[in-house]
């Protein structure tokens, strides 16, 4: 991708550019990044890929290592990442075997990232929502919407203030693990018509990041990121930049 492409979001990530640094000499963390599709394939895949590489060669943190295949998914091969990364869809041909390695991963201490459609991933394997804390439930907008910063404190989005304005693909949630959660976005329902079709109000509104734990390790998930314009927003990109450092136990 060109220079320019990230002109944005360099002033954005300059803030990181001197922490980092004092610990240079400190061996790159790994970051597996899994974009198998099952179901429905996001054109925006690739270009995702080029935005993850990037922000790990910016920040200087983390190296990235897209895959399409589940190979990686051993005891052994796992223990060579930080943390792993689902931009998924669908039943994924994981075995027994590979499930497990990536909850012992998970809960032994390292991380799990999931990006927009990774609550549209693996509705058969239970322990996959205990992971991830809810599922794709539609998405009735696709428009510009007023997001609400749930908690302006967190150093993930402390950044974005009380509120931004986006647009983007909508996902509702079910299933949602409200109390094992730490909403960090909602989407702000004044913005948004809720008499469309396929609306689902539900207590807990709509969550569109959150962080949890699993036993020691760290989870995070964004609904935000169907359109490319998303992942060349400065915003989009220095959270996740954000959570990957806090999930891997470096300073955001």
């Amino acid at each position: 991708m060109r220079r320019r492409d990230f002109i944005a979001f360099a002033g954005g990530a300059a803030v990181f550019a001197r922490p980092l640094a004092v610990s240079a000499q400190r061996q790159l963390d790994r970051i597996l990044y899994v974009t198998h599709s099952a179901g429905y394939r996001h054109e925006v895949i690739p270009f995702s890929r080029t935005v993850l590489t990037q922000l790990g060669d910016r920040s200087g943190a983390f190296e990235v290592t897209a895959t399409e295949d589940f190979s990686e998914f051993t005891a052994d091969n796992l223990r060579r990442y930080a943390a792993v990364m689902f931009f998924t869809t669908g039943e994924l041909p994981m075995s027994e075997a590979q499930k497990s390695a990536l909850l012992d991963f998970v809960r032994s201490g390292r991380a799990f990232l999931g990006v927009h459609s990774a609550t549209d991933t693996l509705y058969a394997w239970p322990d996959y929502l205990a992971l991830i804390g809810g599922y794709f439930d539609q998405h009735p907008w696709h428009q510009s919407v007023r997001i609400e910063v749930v908690d302006p404190a967190d150093p993930l989005v402390s950044f974005l203030g009380p509120s931004l304005q986006i647009e983007d693909e909508i996902y509702q949630i079910s299933d949602f693990d409200e109390r094992g959660s730490h909403v960090l976005l909602r989407l702000d329902e004044t913005s948004v018509d809720l008499t469309r079709r396929n609306v689902h109000r539900r207590a807990y509104g709509w969550p569109l990041a959150w962080t949890r734990a699993y036993g020691q390790g760290r989870v995070f998930y964004t609904a935000l990121g169907h359109e490319e314009a998303v992942w060349r927003d400065p915003r989009y990109q220095r959270m996740l930049l954000n959570a990957i450092l806090w999930a891997i136990r470096r300073a955001p």
